[in-house]
């Protein structure tokens, strides 16, 4: 099938297929995938064995969450464990092995109004796609007291991978009481003489296997109840403890420390959506089971989208269904043209395919 965009320009459906635009010739994507966390790089994967010869957009953060992540025990097909850097060179070298593309940039824009969508980079590149799937993830959440910004890089630290090592021989803080902070603070016994858990309750929300090693452990106790509302530091200018206060009767405390790990949760990486794609309260885009957002052809999976599972197998099966959602989108384009694009694919009765497929909608 050979569409035209309002120019009157042909635009033909195949993969890699090209569209003249003012005199010069650039490729149009089936499928562009932004992200390189385990959702992306399954997307990746998937597209890829569909023959649509995906381009996936790596962003800064490399790897997403996992890839700081010590060793994951819980993912499938690994009884042993591998360390999360690991596991992400093997979703790559499975992804790269069946054609999917990869490009070490950042998105820095997404043009989801008018098809082929538009995505730009901040290394001035530009490309054209007939589908997006979004796997930007999370980052850490800062704790927002004084001292966290000034002492990020002398004493505070978002990745116990990374920075543990540095900490030989001292005495840490972990502020948090979730999975995350259960295993860093775990590795983190491997070099610290000492690792106090600051949690604002008097329970954890861990899983109970790794509740059962942090309380066995001794180089680890818990102070709960409590929150940090000051990280301080010496004449040297790196941390030197942090301020406390009892969440019950408001008691201040002081605990020294030579260093804060902090695990209080994600915020969603959603800078590229905002006024464009239907976020909820939290500031995650608004899937449905079928991960399409409310734009036909957008589709989105991992943690930008999941605020309850947040695993690395769950994160996996939404790139897949992702991916399998493109196809279908891409061969409803193929017999149907693309359909109006401010209807909302979520309400289609079937997944992928619009009910009513409207005049197809091009960019200049």
């Amino acid at each position: 099938m050979v569409e035209t965009n309002q120019n009157g320009a042909e635009m033909q459906n195949g993969a890699g297929a090209k569209t003249v635009k003012a005199g010069e010739e650039e490729t149009l994507h089936d499928v562009i995938v932004i992200g390189s966390g385990p959702a992306g790089w399954t997307a990746g994967l998937y597209a890829a064995r569909a023959n649509l010869e995906p381009l996936l957009i790596t962003g800064d953060d490399y790897g997403g969450q996992v890839s700081i992540t010590y060793e994951v025990e819980n993912y499938p097909g690994f009884p042993e464990g591998l360390s999360g850097p690991d596991l992400v060179e093997k979703f790559k070298a499975q992804a790269e092995r069946f054609g999917c593309v990869v490009e070490y940039d950042h998105v820095t824009e997404i043009v989801v109004d008018e098809h082929p969508f538009t995505v730009r980079t901040a290394q001035s590149k530009e490309y054209r796609t007939k589908s997006l799937i979004l796997c930007t993830g999370a980052r850490p959440r800062f704790l927002e007291v004084p001292g966290e910004q000034e002492y990020t890089g002398k004493g505070v630290s978002y990745c116990a991978t990374c920075d543990g090592f540095f900490f030989r021989g001292k005495e840490l803080v972990v502020v948090g009481g979730g999975d995350s902070a259960l295993e860093e603070g775990l590795f983190l016994t491997k070099f610290a003489t000492n690792v106090k858990v600051i949690h604002r309750r008097d329970e954890l929300r861990a899983s109970k296997i790794l509740q059962s090693r942090a309380f066995d452990h001794d180089k680890i106790e818990f102070v709960w109840n409590t929150v940090v509302t000051s990280i301080n530091g010496n004449e040297n200018g790196v941390v030197s403890g942090v301020t406390t206060q009892d969440t019950q009767n408001g008691a201040e405390g002081e605990i020294a420390t030579d260093g804060v790990f902090v695990y209080i949760g994600h915020i969603p990486n959603n800078d590229l959506y905002h006024g464009k794609l239907d976020l909820d309260g939290d500031g995650h885009l608004i899937a449905d089971p079928f991960t399409r957002t409310n734009i036909p052809g957008v589709f989105a999976a991992g943690e930008i989208a999941d605020k309850v599972f947040k695993q690395v197998a769950t994160s996996v099966g939404q790139g897949c269904a992702a991916a399998m959602q493109a196809e279908k989108f891409l061969a409803s384009l193929e017999a149907e043209g693309l359909p109006d694009l401010n209807e909302d694919p979520r309400a289609w009765p079937t997944p992928g395919v619009p009910s009513k497929p409207a005049e197809l909608v091009a960019a200049d």
